[in-house]
Protein backbone atom coordinates (compact mmCIF):
# COMPACT_ATOMS: atom_id res chain seq x y z
CA UNK A 1 0.00 0.00 0.00
CA UNK A 2 0.84 3.48 -0.78
CA UNK A 3 0.44 6.92 0.92
CA UNK A 4 -1.42 9.49 -0.37
CA UNK A 5 0.28 12.60 0.77
CA UNK A 6 -0.49 16.17 1.54
CA UNK A 7 1.30 19.45 2.23
CA UNK A 8 -0.47 22.77 3.69
CA UNK A 9 1.56 24.82 1.56
CA UNK A 10 2.11 28.92 2.50
CA UNK A 11 1.49 30.16 -1.14
CA UNK A 12 3.11 33.72 -0.58
CA UNK A 13 6.52 31.75 0.12
CA UNK A 14 6.10 29.74 -2.50
CA UNK A 15 5.71 32.38 -4.90
CA UNK A 16 7.93 34.52 -3.56
CA UNK A 17 11.08 31.15 -4.20
CA UNK A 18 9.93 30.81 -7.27
CA UNK A 19 10.59 34.18 -8.56
CA UNK A 20 13.69 33.81 -6.82
CA UNK A 21 17.10 33.96 -9.08
CA UNK A 22 18.36 30.36 -9.39
CA UNK A 23 21.88 31.85 -8.27
CA UNK A 24 20.16 33.23 -4.73
CA UNK A 25 18.13 30.10 -4.50
CA UNK A 26 21.49 27.82 -4.70
CA UNK A 27 23.45 30.09 -2.49
CA UNK A 28 21.16 30.12 -0.17
CA UNK A 29 20.88 26.59 0.22
CA UNK A 30 24.36 26.06 0.55
CA UNK A 31 24.91 28.78 3.19
CA UNK A 32 21.59 27.63 4.92
CA UNK A 33 20.14 30.76 5.05
CA UNK A 34 17.14 29.33 3.03
CA UNK A 35 15.50 27.98 6.36
CA UNK A 36 14.70 31.53 7.16
CA UNK A 37 12.48 31.38 4.15
CA UNK A 38 10.42 28.96 5.67
CA UNK A 39 6.79 29.07 7.33
CA UNK A 40 6.43 27.86 10.64
CA UNK A 41 6.02 24.41 11.35
CA UNK A 42 2.72 23.48 13.38
CA UNK A 43 4.22 21.47 15.92
CA UNK A 44 1.51 18.83 15.90
CA UNK A 45 2.66 17.85 12.61
CA UNK A 46 6.11 16.31 10.32
CA UNK A 47 6.77 17.69 7.32
CA UNK A 48 10.27 17.11 5.72
CA UNK A 49 13.29 18.17 7.18
CA UNK A 50 15.64 21.00 5.67
CA UNK A 51 18.25 19.04 5.22
CA UNK A 52 16.91 16.69 3.28
CA UNK A 53 15.18 19.13 1.25
CA UNK A 54 18.53 20.81 0.61
CA UNK A 55 19.77 17.98 -0.16
CA UNK A 56 17.34 16.89 -3.31
CA UNK A 57 17.13 20.91 -4.53
CA UNK A 58 21.09 20.49 -4.34
CA UNK A 59 20.76 17.16 -6.08
CA UNK A 60 18.47 18.79 -9.15
CA UNK A 61 20.69 21.87 -9.83
CA UNK A 62 23.50 19.45 -10.50
CA UNK A 63 21.32 17.66 -13.10
CA UNK A 64 20.19 20.99 -14.79
CA UNK A 65 23.84 23.07 -14.89
CA UNK A 66 22.57 24.20 -18.84
CA UNK A 67 19.29 26.11 -16.40
CA UNK A 68 19.91 30.48 -16.71
CA UNK A 69 20.79 30.70 -13.49
CA UNK A 70 20.11 34.49 -13.30
CA UNK A 71 16.40 34.09 -14.10
CA UNK A 72 14.06 32.34 -11.30
CA UNK A 73 12.70 29.17 -12.18
CA UNK A 74 9.44 30.40 -13.72
CA UNK A 75 11.43 31.97 -16.02
CA UNK A 76 13.40 29.07 -17.44
CA UNK A 77 12.69 27.00 -20.61
CA UNK A 78 12.39 23.31 -19.50
CA UNK A 79 10.17 20.32 -19.62
CA UNK A 80 7.19 20.08 -17.10
CA UNK A 81 9.41 17.04 -15.90
CA UNK A 82 11.69 19.33 -14.76
CA UNK A 83 9.45 22.10 -13.20
CA UNK A 84 7.35 19.94 -11.54
CA UNK A 85 10.36 17.92 -10.06
CA UNK A 86 11.89 21.55 -8.26
CA UNK A 87 8.43 22.32 -7.77
CA UNK A 88 7.26 19.74 -5.11
CA UNK A 89 10.73 20.42 -3.38
CA UNK A 90 9.78 24.45 -3.21
CA UNK A 91 6.34 23.61 -2.21
CA UNK A 92 7.29 21.19 0.40
CA UNK A 93 9.99 23.69 1.68
CA UNK A 94 6.61 26.30 1.80
CA UNK A 95 4.87 23.50 3.71
CA UNK A 96 3.41 24.18 7.07
CA UNK A 97 2.07 20.86 7.86
CA UNK A 98 2.08 17.23 5.96
CA UNK A 99 -0.39 14.40 6.33
CA UNK A 100 0.27 10.97 4.99
CA UNK A 101 -1.83 7.97 4.93
CA UNK A 102 -2.21 4.96 3.41
CA UNK A 103 -4.40 4.92 0.60
CA UNK A 104 -6.79 1.94 1.74
CA UNK A 105 -7.14 3.63 5.19
CA UNK A 106 -8.63 6.93 3.33
CA UNK A 107 -12.00 5.41 2.31
CA UNK A 108 -12.74 4.70 6.13
CA UNK A 109 -11.70 8.50 7.34
CA UNK A 110 -13.08 10.39 4.13
CA UNK A 111 -15.84 8.60 2.36
CA UNK A 112 -18.54 8.42 4.98
CA UNK A 113 -18.24 12.54 4.92
CA UNK A 114 -18.98 12.88 1.30
CA UNK A 115 -22.12 12.32 -0.68
CA UNK A 116 -20.98 10.17 -2.97
CA UNK A 117 -19.08 6.62 -3.17
CA UNK A 118 -15.79 6.80 -4.05
CA UNK A 119 -14.71 4.40 -6.81
CA UNK A 120 -11.15 4.15 -6.97
CA UNK A 121 -8.07 5.54 -5.03
CA UNK A 122 -7.31 7.97 -7.51
CA UNK A 123 -9.80 10.06 -6.73
CA UNK A 124 -7.87 10.63 -3.25
CA UNK A 125 -5.91 13.21 -5.68
CA UNK A 126 -8.73 14.78 -6.55
CA UNK A 127 -8.85 18.24 -5.00
CA UNK A 128 -12.62 18.44 -5.36
CA UNK A 129 -12.66 15.03 -2.63
CA UNK A 130 -10.68 16.93 -0.29
CA UNK A 131 -12.37 20.00 -0.51
CA UNK A 132 -15.55 18.39 -0.36
CA UNK A 133 -14.50 16.95 2.61
CA UNK A 134 -13.30 20.06 4.16
CA UNK A 135 -16.45 21.55 3.98
CA UNK A 136 -17.96 18.80 5.66
CA UNK A 137 -15.84 18.96 8.76
CA UNK A 138 -16.85 22.56 9.17
CA UNK A 139 -20.53 21.33 10.53
CA UNK A 140 -19.11 19.06 13.06
CA UNK A 141 -16.46 18.60 15.54
CA UNK A 142 -13.54 17.11 16.38
CA UNK A 143 -14.45 14.51 18.76
CA UNK A 144 -17.31 13.74 16.76
CA UNK A 145 -15.57 12.90 13.53
CA UNK A 146 -12.74 10.63 15.24
CA UNK A 147 -15.97 8.72 16.83
CA UNK A 148 -17.97 8.79 13.82
CA UNK A 149 -15.09 7.19 11.99
CA UNK A 150 -14.27 4.25 14.72
CA UNK A 151 -18.00 3.59 14.76
CA UNK A 152 -17.93 3.07 11.16
CA UNK A 153 -14.62 0.92 11.41
CA UNK A 154 -16.12 -1.13 14.12
CA UNK A 155 -19.42 -1.75 11.74
CA UNK A 156 -17.57 -3.05 8.70
CA UNK A 157 -15.54 -5.38 10.57
CA UNK A 158 -18.73 -6.85 12.07
CA UNK A 159 -20.08 -6.77 8.81
CA UNK A 160 -16.98 -8.99 7.15
CA UNK A 161 -17.89 -11.19 10.12
CA UNK A 162 -14.78 -10.34 12.67
CA UNK A 163 -14.17 -10.26 16.45
CA UNK A 164 -14.12 -6.62 18.68
CA UNK A 165 -12.79 -8.96 21.63
CA UNK A 166 -9.55 -7.44 22.28
CA UNK A 167 -8.91 -10.82 23.87
CA UNK A 168 -9.38 -12.86 20.50
CA UNK A 169 -7.55 -10.25 19.01
CA UNK A 170 -4.87 -8.04 20.26
CA UNK A 171 -4.57 -5.79 17.05
CA UNK A 172 -7.83 -4.79 17.90
CA UNK A 173 -7.51 -1.51 20.91
CA UNK A 174 -3.90 -0.42 19.21
CA UNK A 175 -5.94 -0.15 15.39
CA UNK A 176 -8.82 1.39 17.09
CA UNK A 177 -6.45 3.90 18.71
CA UNK A 178 -4.52 4.43 15.81
CA UNK A 179 -7.76 5.10 13.48
CA UNK A 180 -9.17 7.40 16.25
CA UNK A 181 -4.79 9.25 16.54
CA UNK A 182 -5.20 9.14 12.45
CA UNK A 183 -8.91 11.16 12.64
CA UNK A 184 -8.10 13.66 14.88
CA UNK A 185 -5.44 14.70 13.00
CA UNK A 186 -6.60 14.84 9.88
CA UNK A 187 -9.52 17.15 11.19
CA UNK A 188 -7.03 19.00 12.53
CA UNK A 189 -4.86 19.46 9.33
CA UNK A 190 -8.35 20.59 7.77
CA UNK A 191 -9.09 23.11 10.16
CA UNK A 192 -5.87 25.06 9.17
CA UNK A 193 -6.55 24.42 5.75
CA UNK A 194 -9.34 27.33 6.25
CA UNK A 195 -5.87 29.76 6.79
CA UNK A 196 -5.59 32.31 4.39
CA UNK A 197 -3.17 32.22 1.70
CA UNK A 198 -2.69 28.61 2.28
CA UNK A 199 -3.38 25.86 -0.22
CA UNK A 200 -3.24 22.18 -0.77
CA UNK A 201 -0.29 20.00 -2.26
CA UNK A 202 -1.74 16.77 -3.29
CA UNK A 203 0.50 13.55 -4.16
CA UNK A 204 1.41 9.87 -3.64
CA UNK A 205 4.38 8.06 -3.46
CA UNK A 206 5.80 7.03 -6.68
CA UNK A 207 3.14 9.47 -8.25
CA UNK A 208 4.70 11.11 -11.40
CA UNK A 209 6.14 13.93 -10.74
CA UNK A 210 3.81 16.26 -13.21
CA UNK A 211 0.64 14.77 -11.57
CA UNK A 212 0.60 16.59 -8.13
CA UNK A 213 -1.47 19.00 -7.88
CA UNK A 214 -2.01 22.55 -5.63
CA UNK A 215 -5.49 22.90 -5.07
CA UNK A 216 -7.46 22.32 -8.24
CA UNK A 217 -4.35 22.95 -10.87
CA UNK A 218 -1.34 21.04 -11.89
CA UNK A 219 1.43 22.17 -9.85
CA UNK A 220 3.42 23.25 -13.15
CA UNK A 221 0.33 25.77 -13.44
CA UNK A 222 1.53 27.37 -10.58
CA UNK A 223 4.78 28.15 -11.67
CA UNK A 224 4.13 30.08 -14.52
CA UNK A 225 4.93 34.21 -15.15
Amino acid sequence: MVDVILNLVDMSMFRELSRMPLQDVLDKIENQTLRNKRPELDIRFHRDFEVDLEGDMLEWFDRNLSLDFSKSIIAQKISLEQRAEIGILLAKWCSKSEWKCWEARLFLYVEPSLSKTIENPDQFLQFSIWNNFANALRVTDKKSYSESVVLDWMKRREELGETMEPSEDPRILPTMEAHKSSSESLYIFFDNFQSKDISLLIGREYLESTLWSIDEVALTDKMVM
